[in-house]
């Protein structure tokens, strides 16, 4: 039996990055999971990834460092020899205004969403270089392709990461790595099931209108894109039909950027 290939999902124990981490173990690939979490819920998910009785690698590195970026990407390839599939999911948010947006939560999320992405792909490159073949997937989001008001530094950090996948996919064009973007709308994570509390909350209406209101805003099919959805996306790039699929930013959107 071949040795599984190796994938890491950044922000994967939870949301939409444990649906990815779940679909790539489904899809033959062992995981090496990363984010926070509970240690009990940690090596729960960990057992369910097993390979051969095997758990998932978990390292919780501290993406607003790059130096722990970097040491957790060469941590995957010290221990397995290779690194076929990097997905940058990890993420954060913070609503505000420009004027009242707080320096340290910009900062802070311009390093999580934007750099640690940098980091971890330019770690990664030189394995994949070396085996001349390699998937990148970057989760960025609609708003990296349209705006929205007081989320300046998401906006930001979503633009800048489709611009950074594209120079990716330039640059090792000719050496069997491909390198893309994904670009969700409203997903139910726990992020956003905060928006719509915030919202229910402010508006004194219940959560459910709260939901509607906010779809309705945005997303003409009034649903939300279940984080199953972008793992498939995410199955679909790194498997064979994604062989020459490189540059791209794909939109799971509801309808959001047809306006």
């Amino acid at each position: 039996m071949s040795e599984p290939r190796i994938c890491l999902v950044t922000g994967s124990t939870s949301g939409i990055g444990l649906a990815i981490a779940r679909a790539l173990h489904a899809d033959g690939y062992r995981v090496v999971l990363n984010g926070f979490g509970e240690p009990d819920a940690i090596a729960a998910i960990r057992s369910e990834l097993a390979v051969d009785g095997v758990p998932a690698d978990y390292d919780g590195a501290d993406l607003s460092r790059p130096a722990a970026v970097e040491a957790l990407v060469r941590g995957v390839v010290d221990r397995h020899g290779r690194i076929d599939v990097l997905v940058n999911n990890a993420g954060i948010q913070h609503t505000a205004r420009i004027e009242a947006f707080p320096p340290e939560k910009w900062d802070q999320i311009l390093a999580i969403n934007l750099s640690a992405v940098f980091h971890a792909t330019r770690a990664a490159l030189p394995a994949m270089q070396a085996c001349r073949s390699g998937r990148i997937v970057n989760i960025a989001s609609v708003h990296g392709l349209v705006a929205s008001v007081e989320k300046s530094a998401y906006v930001a950090a979503k633009h800048g990461v489709i611009g950074l996948t594209r120079v990716t996919a330039l640059e090792n064009a000719e050496s069997g790595i491909t390198c893309n973007a994904i670009c969700p709308g409203w997903v139910l994570t726990p992020l956003v099931e905060r928006q719509i509390e915030a919202r229910a909350q402010a508006r004194g209406c219940d959560r459910d209108t709260a939901a509607r209101e906010l779809l309705a805003e945005k997303e003409p099919t009034l649903r939300f894109t279940r984080a199953e959805d972008v793992a498939a996306m995410v199955v679909f790039l790194t498997g064979p039909a994604g062989d020459n699929v490189t540059g791209s930013a794909f939109t799971l959107d509801g309808g959001w950027t047809a306006r």
